[in-house]
């Protein structure tokens, strides 16, 4: 029978072995690992918290853009008292707030809004609400944050801008001028300068702290016949 072959190893080399640590190549890729892997994290976090900031903005952007609406829902395209009218030089009468017409309360057409800016860098303050009266700032609470008069603040950064135009009754995508009309001739009756439709444009826009213009958030487009 054979005998098994029994080797003995120096306890010194296995004490050696046992005792070795990473290697320099060693550690530079465990450190490329992790690199690699907190890159991405940071990565990932930064896309959430732009999406989550768009999501929460074009949530804003629609809510003031459909104020406006509801503010004019049931307004009539021309001044009631004055109506529209053109004169034989042109000059178009009735289209847009007066100076009479100083608040928004004090608007009682469509026209009225043609060419207002409410909030950031506009004409008038705002944004508004459906009621005609700013939108406050309010904080994670819900606390609305006021000036040092005590008065609410506007929301900072965002605009409601409004453009009202005369559209063709069989094309909506035409313009027309304010002062338009199709005078009677023959069996044609004509087309009276207030008996066109109008098409109502609500852009809203942002601009952050660190942005360097406004940003188009919303545009809301409808007709009133």
């Amino acid at each position: 029978m054979r005998r098994a072959m029994k080797i003995q190893v120096n306890p010194r080399i296995l004490s050696r072995r046992r005792g070795r640590g990473f290697t320099l190549l060693e550690t530079s890729l465990a450190l490329v690992v992790i690199g690699v892997g907190v890159l991405a994290f940071v990565d990932a976090q930064r896309s959430f918290i732009e999406n989550n900031n768009w999501s929460s903005r074009s949530a804003t952007g629609a809510l003031l853009a459909n104020e406006i609406r509801e503010l004019v829902r049931r307004a009539p395209k021309y001044d009631p008292v004055v109506g529209l009218s053109v004169d034989a030089k042109g000059v178009v009468t009735g289209w847009g707030a007066g100076n009479e017409k100083v608040v928004v309360a004090d608007y009682n057409c469509l026209t009225d809004f043609d060419g207002k800016i409410f909030g950031r860098d506009g004409n008038m303050p705002g944004p508004i609400s459906a009621s005609g009266t700013i939108v406050p700032m309010t904080d994670a609470s819900g606390v609305t944050q006021v000036d040092g008069n005590g008065k609410p603040k506007a929301l900072e950064g965002w605009a409601q801008s409004v453009t009202v135009e005369k559209v063709d009754p069989l094309n909506f995508a035409t313009t027309r001028a304010k002062g338009f009309y199709v005078a009677p001739s023959g069996n044609d009756p004509g087309t009276a300068v207030d008996q066109y439709p109008v098409r109502v444009t609500v852009v809203v826009t942002y601009q952050g702290p660190y942005d360097t213009k406004p940003i188009e958030v919303t545009r809301l487009i409808w007709i009133a016949p």
